[in-house]
């Protein structure tokens, strides 16, 4: 399965084949999220965070909750990256407060206990129903965008059963068991190149590859664990949906960026806010298209620097393809009103 033909209508699309708009699309990174109250009443109504995923009809509302506010050029499929290692067998719960915690993984017993990537589906299966119902509900002219993260940046979580500052116990477990380490690479990038492919099926027009955890490999452990990783799905990816764009997102990556797109297959590289969009204009949208990378504090500051910022932002990339986006998600102490602000900025620049 493809996707269809370009509409002229989703210009997020255009910005991904490789045209320069004279306005550039937009979205955010969490734009379904905890800084918008309809959200937060949609959370409480599902009792708690994975059931909120895991119901296609509520996961499909707070997608579409930005989308109907504010009037994004794309959605972006709600869900989390960890539900891919909970798939795989990983147990995963939610602390309120402090965020995802799963059982970890160490050595090869732990991996041996993994489910085969054959067996996936049968968890994800209510995500594949939630894009569904959006390919129905969104507005002709909004894309939709499905997700994964990354095979390092999950594989991080899966290591140390949490979040981490430096991702401390993956280059642990790299170094001192590297057998165990690669072989969890491949189980990931084995599943996440099903998973993303079984989202197309459903709807996805898009999908992006989140390693938000790029930025902690150094030399030839991103080329090795970053940069391959993406390679891969990329490949599969296009073997089979060669009409489906991908966004890869190594965030961090810093000089990294430069060739990202080239070396991966990826048709669009989305930026943090860590380099200047001058600077990636001159070395990434080179090679075509890129996302980003408004830095999230302007969403609470607001105020004239926000929309000074997102005007620098599109003038620094009008000469490529470009689609705006945060260099980040949005945090929850963001004000919706500064959200509405920066899509003023970029469409009407003069306001």
């Amino acid at each position: 399965m493809t996707a269809p033909q370009t509409s002229p209508e989703k210009t997020i699309l255009r910005a991904l084949a490789g045209e320069a708009l004279p306005t550039p699309p937009v979205w955010m990174m969490r734009q379904a999220g905890r800084y918008l109250p309809e959200y937060r009443a949609t959370r409480a109504q599902a009792g708690d965070f994975l059931k909120l995923c895991y119901t296609p009809e509520l996961a499909a509302e707070v997608t579409l909750q930005p989308i109907r506010r504010f009037g994004f050029d794309a959605a972006i499929l709600f869900a989390d990256i960890l539900l891919v290692p909970q798939a795989l067998g990983a147990d995963l719960w939610f602390v309120t407060g402090e965020g995802p915690r799963l059982s970890t993984l160490s050595d090869r017993a732990g991996l041996d206990r993994l489910k085969p990537v054959s067996a996936i589906h049968e968890t994800l299966n209510p995500v594949y129903e939630t894009l569904r119902i959006l390919t129905g509900e969104l507005p002709r002219e909004t894309t939709l965008i499905g997700f994964a993260g990354g095979p390092w940046t999950v594989a991080t979580y899966m290591i140390a059963g949490r979040g981490t500052p430096d991702q401390g116990p993956a280059h642990a477990l790299m170094r001192e068991n590297r057998a165990v380490f690669e072989a969890l690479m491949a189980r990931l990038t084995e599943a996440t190149v099903e998973y993303l492919s079984a989202q197309i099926m459903a709807g996805a027009e898009v999908v992006k590859l989140f390693d938000s955890w790029a930025g902690s490999l150094r030399g030839e452990e991103f080329h090795r664990y970053a940069l391959e990783p993406a390679r891969e799905i990329i490949a599969a990816l296009k073997t089979r949906h060669p009409d489906v764009p991908v966004i890869a997102f190594p965030r961090q990556a810093g000089e990294h960026y430069i060739g990202f797109a080239r070396a991966t297959g990826a048709d669009c590289v989305a930026l943090d806010n860590s380099v200047s969009a001058e600077w990636a204009a001159a070395h990434v949208q080179v090679d075509g298209c890129v996302q980003g990378n408004l830095d999230p504090r302007h969403m609470v500051t607001g105020g004239p620097e926000l929309v000074e910022e997102t005007r620098r932002i599109v003038r620094a990339f009008s000469g490529g393809p470009h689609i705006f986006n945060l260099g980040h998600g949005i945090t929850p102490e963001a004000d919706p009103d500064n959200v509405a602000r920066m899509i003023e900025a970029i469409r009407e620049p003069g306001a």
